[in-house]
């Protein structure tokens, strides 16, 4: 990681200064936030009072089930907003905002419109197969798999378009580059599209999303519109080299089997008596234990977070290395890097504990660093592939 002497080179005191304050003002609210919709998960999960508010829904099993989705879906919402709105108010403060209360407001409802059918659909799925075989966990922890690679395949296509607008990005020098790019690196591209990112934000991003015929680049328009073209470039080669590396496949198979091995864990804990009887429900087949469910689902996102964090990491250091390999290009990825980091007014060295707990990055700052020590000549010897 870049000393002191390396960081106020690349960043000015104002600046460093800036991020602190940002993440001053936003993390202890999001986590807040977290440790509140923990805790409510907790409350009503290992108590009777989810059963109670389930069952106030009606006796009959449907009604439960039904009780259980919209209770799961739009309490945690509800309690959420005002920490989500909190932050909100912080980031417009430093410019990172740009879309009104409406359509942040239109945006909560899409995910509400979202979450409703899917978290509906598991319920009724889960409880009717407790309800007619005792190895429900078996079947459960195959559909969590098969939920995972569809969810991860299909989202691009069905969830990306609800809350942007792509537009392919017009014929030009930085297209054919980027296409150039791809093909370099051996990646089969449809098209290049540009997201209208700037109606929300002024943060700058880019991303290669589906698979197969269905893969895309998509540029954030605000990228387009502040960074250098070849710094563009340096960012969607950070994003190719995710393809090269199958790391969205390695991702969904990974996923899919935690999926699977948290249904069975799961299974194991949501039918040990003392739970159940904490919870006020005499079986898990009566859709009233959904919250005792919820509630130990909660605690073992919650435990699983930092590993998933320092993976996380450690992919994105992959990503780096690649795009370097592929580019050759340190001095325009670190200034990629810098201007990344101002625009989005990141810290370039958060506290340690924070950003082992929750940073899913490495550091700006961490990302210079490897840059500068990277070879001259680099890409010839360490090839594209990384």
């Amino acid at each position: 990681m870049c000393g002191a002497d390396d960081e106020g080179a690349d960043f000015t005191a104002q600046e460093i200064a800036r991020a602190r304050e940002l993440r001053r003002g936003v993390a202890p609210v999001a986590l807040c936030g977290r440790a509140v919709s923990l805790a409510l998960m907790l409350v009503l999960g290992l108590t009777a009072g989810g059963a109670h508010l389930v069952g106030a829904f009606g006796g009959d099993w449907a009604e439960r089930v039904t009780g259980g989705a919209v209770t799961l879906v739009v309490l945690p919402l509800l309690l959420g907003l005002p920490f989500g709105a909190r932050v909100r108010v912080v980031r417009t403060r430093f410019g990172l905002v740009t879309q009104g209360w409406r359509g942040w407001a239109v945006d909560q409802a899409r995910g509400l419109l979202i979450s409703l059918p899917l978290g509906f659909g598991m319920l009724f799925a889960l409880y009717g197969l407790a309800g007619v075989t005792r190895w429900w966990w078996i079947w459960a922890a195959l559909g969590a798999a098969v939920v995972t690679v569809v969810l991860s395949f299909l989202a691009p296509l069905l969830f990306e378009p609800l809350f942007n607008r792509f537009t392919p990005m017009e014929p030009g020098p930085l297209r054919d580059a980027l296409l150039a790019l791809a093909r370099k690196d051996g990646v089969a591209v449809r098209d290049v599209l540009v997201a209208d990112a700037s109606r929300r934000t002024t943060a700058l991003n880019a991303y290669v999303s589906g698979f197969g015929g269905t893969r895309r680049i998509v540029v954030y328009d605000t990228l387009l519109t502040t960074a250098e073209p070849r710094e563009v470039e340096l960012v969607v080669a950070h994003e190719l080299g995710h393809v090269v590396h199958r790391d969205v496949l390695r991702g969904t198979v990974a996923g899919a089997l935690a999926s699977a091995a948290g249904v069975c864990l799961l299974a194991a804990l949501v039918t040990w008596h003392p739970l159940l009887s904490a919870a006020g429900v005499g079986r898990f087949a009566d859709p009233r234990s959904a919250w005792l469910l919820a509630a130990l689902a909660s605690v073992g996102g919650t435990v699983a977070g930092p590993l998933g964090a320092a993976l996380s990491r450690r992919v994105e250091t992959r990503a780096d290395r690649h795009a370097l390999a592929l580019t050759d290009a340190p001095a325009p990825f670190i200034a990629m890097q810098r201007r990344l980091t101002r625009t989005n007014v990141g810290e370039p060295d958060p506290p340690r504990l924070l950003h082992l707990l929750l940073g899913t990055h490495p550091t700006p700052s961490a990302r210079i660093a490897l840059a500068r020590s990277w070879p001259e000549g680099g890409a010839a010897a360490g090839g594209a592939g990384g």
